[in-house]
């Protein structure tokens, strides 16, 4: 009975592999039938189907690239490998950097201004990307949340309001200056941009501890673990390929990037019983008000201190809020009606 079942084993087991192996040639087959006659080469422009099925070409690393102003040693071997590993990861994920130079067009315009009011380098919009790939409900195992992935306690200590209710980390605007006033703290203490960054992903505590450690300080001459190791390069890459998608391979119609969606800001200064009721009200739904408002947590509003909120709604709810009240986003004229 046992070899009778261990037969019939063998025999399935092979029916399978016989029609996987059958699968992958012709898979195979269509591909290579597939494929152009002549297909650019590497070295010389031109090569046949016989030589070439799929090409994938290793990256040139550029001989000159700054963070926020600061020079990379890319001549280092280490430096120059460690930003390769990036630009490869970054150049053949494809999809996932599509979707970031989509949603850059949303949320860059959002970021920038606020990153130049404050003093903050431009560059560390890309910081943002790589925290929370600019998904703007975002959030990490260990809790951290948003565009910019604060901590509650790192959040509560640079202003942000976070209760059941309400949670700033997820307000762009708000969260991005609170981002600002932690770059510039951590700039003050070690008068480089660079490691500003670096202790954004690993806390001041420890950077200064291996700053100590291995006495230097340069994150370029640190021996950091892996995510923090990476961080500077990751931000660099991304930098490095949005800034010229074209060169890296990257092709997006303008009509197919995310863009801005166009809204009104409506003040606020009592509670909202129900979310639901309060879209229809303005000519949207639960949904709408909730994406245009992430830091909004709950189906309603207490407001029990009478605070002033500004809530975003869809353009379309323009005529529908008290002239007083509509106040076209990027601008700062009351609009009469």
């Amino acid at each position: 009975m046992e070899q009778r079942k261990r037969a019939n084993f063998y025999t399935r087991l092979l029916s399978i592999s016989s029609a996987f192996i059958a699968i992958f040639l012709a898979f195979q087959l269509f591909t290579y039938s597939a494929i152009p006659d002549h297909i650019p080469d590497a070295e010389n422009n031109s090569s046949t189907k016989e030589s070439v099925a799929y090409a994938i070409y290793s990256l040139e690393i550029p001989d000159q690239i700054n963070f926020a102003g600061e020079a990379v040693p890319v001549d280092r071997y280490d430096i120059k490998e460690s930003l390769d590993r990036e630009l490869l990861v970054n150049t053949y994920w494809q999809s996932q950097t599509i979707l970031f130079i989509k949603r850059a067009n949303r949320y860059f315009p959002v970021i920038e201004p606020i990153l130049k009011e404050h003093g903050i380098p431009d560059d560390f919009k890309y910081l943002s990307l790589i925290e929370s790939s600019l998904m703007p409900r975002a959030k990490s195992p260990a809790g951290a949340v948003g565009l910019w992935q604060f901590m509650k306690a790192t959040g509560k200590e640079y202003g942000l309001e976070i209760n059941k209710e309400i949670d700033e980390r997820y307000h762009i605007e708000k969260a991005t200056a609170a981002a600002c006033k932690y770059l510039k703290k951590m700039h003050a203490h070690y008068g480089s941009w660079t490691l500003a960054a670096t202790a954004y992903n690993a806390g001041r505590t420890g950077v200064n501890r291996q700053l100590s450690r291995q006495k230097t300080n340069s994150y370029y001459d640190l021996l950091l673990g892996e995510e923090t190791g990476r961080y500077v390069f990751r931000i660099l890459a991304i930098k490095e390929i949005l800034s010229k998608p074209d060169q890296y391979g990257f092709h997006v119609k303008n009509e197919d990037l995310y863009h801005p969606v166009k809204t009104v800001d409506l003040n606020i200064k009592r509670g909202i019983p129900n979310f639901a009721d309060f879209a229809i009200k303005y000519g949207t739904t639960y949904k709408e008000l909730k994406n245009l408002n992430p830091w909004l947590r709950e189906p309603l509003l207490t407001n029990s201190g009478k605070k002033t909120y500004t809530l975003k709604l869809p353009e379309s709810a323009k005529n529908l809020i008290e002239p007083v009240q509509a106040v076209t986003k990027d601008s700062s004229k009351v609009d009469k009606g």
